[in-house]
């Protein structure tokens, strides 16, 4: 049976890294980290995922301001109250929770974010330096894909990689940090062909395709590193269950290392949002 990942614990160290970094900016700077999430209209999955990311910051001792504009809201509205946040010297990090109602413009939302405050890692500016290994905010549910992934192989040179899902939030950015861990690199996607014997070659294989269970046992060599980043609702007997883009009853008995879903990669995402919380406020103060 493969060897549980657990994001839980995981996101507990960093929580608790956090929280010591918090305390420290606070003590020797007067310096609180403080992070500005905005929210807009009420989709039921947006208002439970803010509360967690609030809930997480209250115990890390970073300080958090919550904005809720209602769903009808305009883009000038949204675009003003961003840019009022990027010229507050109080806040350090501004997090617009997505997806935005059909008539927002996604892009123009993430480019009105000023890089340094970025910390979903978004804004092209921080998409650039990542891809060219500069230092920047990097996004998060990537982020904290490698430090799980840094707990099975401390060295990843020379690795095969493969990452299902070719997104900007998770695959392009993986593929980007995979990169800079020396592994070699490939990225499947509904056109690819022999997605299978692909993922089959694979030491570490990175699932974000959002379907669930796509990958079964078949898909995986014996021993592979496994992270399922996906999170689908399903039907199990009356009842709603939440379960990844793996099969993890057929995958974890051959894998070597897999994480659970929930409580893999999740905690994991909302951990590294402070982390990159935390890292804004040392880079606006000069104090890294």
């Amino acid at each position: 049976m493969a060897h549980l990942i657990d994001g839980k614990k995981l996101s507990a160290q960093v929580l608790q890294e956090v929280a010591s970094e918090v305390k420290m900016l606070r003590a020797e700077h007067d310096i609180v980290p403080t992070l500005a999430v905005v929210l807009v209209g009420e989709d039921p999955a947006s208002q439970v995922y803010v509360r967690n990311k609030v809930n997480r910051a209250e115990e890390a001792g970073v300080c958090s301001i919550s904005h809720h504009l209602d769903a009808e809201c305009t883009q000038d509205v949204l675009n003003k109250l961003i840019d009022d946040l990027n010229n507050d010297p109080q806040v350090h990090g501004i997090l617009v929770q997505l997806p935005l109602p059909s008539h927002l413009n996604e892009e123009e939302v993430i480019a009105a974010i000023h890089p340094l405050k970025d910390v979903d890692g978004f804004h092209p500016l921080n998409v650039g330096a990542l891809a060219s290994g500069r230092p920047s905010l990097v996004p998060c549910t990537p982020q904290g894909c490698m430090i799980m992934l840094h707990q099975v192989h401390p060295d990843m040179s020379g690795k095969n990689a493969v990452i299902v899902g070719r997104s900007n939030i998770v695959g392009k950015p993986m593929a980007a940090l995979l990169l800079q861990e020396n592994c070699t690199v490939t990225i499947v996607h509904s056109r690819t062909k022999n997605i299978e014997s692909l993922c089959r070659n694979a030491d570490i294989v990175v699932a974000a395709v959002g379907r669930a269970k796509l990958i079964n046992a078949d898909w995986i060599r014996p021993g592979a590193t496994v992270i399922d980043v996906g999170i689908n609702a399903i039907d199990v007997d009356g009842k709603r269950k939440l379960t990844g883009d793996v099969d993890f009853e057929s995958v974890a008995p051959i894998a070597g290392a897999i994480t659970p879903v929930p409580g893999g990669v999740g905690p994991m995402t909302i951990a590294c949002l402070l982390l990159n919380t935390t890292r804004a406020a040392k880079r606006q103060s000069d104090k890294t």
